[in-house]
């Protein structure tokens, strides 16, 4: 079979059920056995066991190896405890600068039409929508993010099961604990209602289609592979989210503009 173009480019192969290679250069038409043993990686052993090696770990060597299996459980344990913690602190000094950004204010010199006088008024800098779904989403999703992007350069960009899980896991815990535990703090006897909810509609939709357009492109368009232009137009649905939200926002859906607060 062959694969690509005689004008270059960067082409999407299958060379596993669950793997997707991305690379660039002129076509290949190979026999389908050279084609599977040329590109076909090998078995890798567990990682810890025997001459296994992931990305970090086993941290002295192929002696480590050979450690006691419940002292190297102890050491692991502290050690993810402490990266835990590392990230903790980190994502925290993230969180507080993000903080500290959109909640920068400036003075503006208001003047009515009518009467022919103006006033000072203090503003956000910042769309509070636009920082929840740029700034804040970036800070509280960063951990994961940077997971991702180290496990596809390090695989060569073959991707199983770590980069993919933590993504929708998170999506899952945010969507449902999340929601569940914000539900139940409420006070018996008091009523929260959402304040904008053209931006709650807008949201929701988004995250419902967010699912529903995964399973497209890995189900129905290209199984199990990613494609250049799938993943170009994913990253622009984000933007088109953000306006749409903004303008949602200022109340256009609703038939009038909204003035921010004094």
């Amino acid at each position: 079979p062959c694969w690509g173009s005689s004008s270059g480019g960067f082409r999407s192969v299958r060379l596993l059920p669950q793997h997707t290679f991305l690379f660039w250069g002129p076509s290949l038409c190979w026999p389908a056995r050279a084609m599977s043993e040329a590109t076909t990686p090998p078995p890798k052993e567990e990682i810890c066991q025997g001459d296994g090696k992931g990305l970090f770990l086993p941290l002295f060597g192929r002696d480590e190896n050979a450690w006691n299996i419940h002292l190297r459980q102890v050491l692991y344990l502290f050690g993810l405890l402490y990266c835990f913690m590392g990230v903790a602190i980190i994502a925290d000094v993230f969180m507080s600068a993000i903080e500290k950004i959109t909640s920068k204010k400036k003075r503006v010199h208001e003047k009515d039409p009518i009467k022919g006088t103006g006033r000072w008024v203090t503003k956000t800098v910042w769309n509070p929508t636009v920082a929840n779904l740029t700034l804040m989403a970036l800070g509280s999703s960063a951990p994961e993010i940077l997971l991702n992007v180290i496990f596809i350069f390090a695989d060569g960009f073959f991707q199983e099961g770590l980069g993919p899980s933590t993504i929708v896991g998170s999506a899952a815990f945010n969507l449902f604990c999340i929601s569940a535990v914000c539900v139940m703090a409420i006070p018996t006897g008091e009523v929260r209602r959402i304040k904008e909810l053209s931006v709650y509609a807008v949201t929701a939709s988004f995250s419902i289609f967010a699912y529903v357009w995964l399973i497209i492109i890995l189900m129905v368009f290209s199984p199990n592979i990613v494609q250049i232009w799938e993943g170009v137009l994913t990253f622009l649905f984000f933007p088109v989210l953000v306006t749409v939200a903004f303008v949602a926002d200022r109340g256009y859906f609703s038939g009038g503009v909204v003035k921010e607060d004094d």
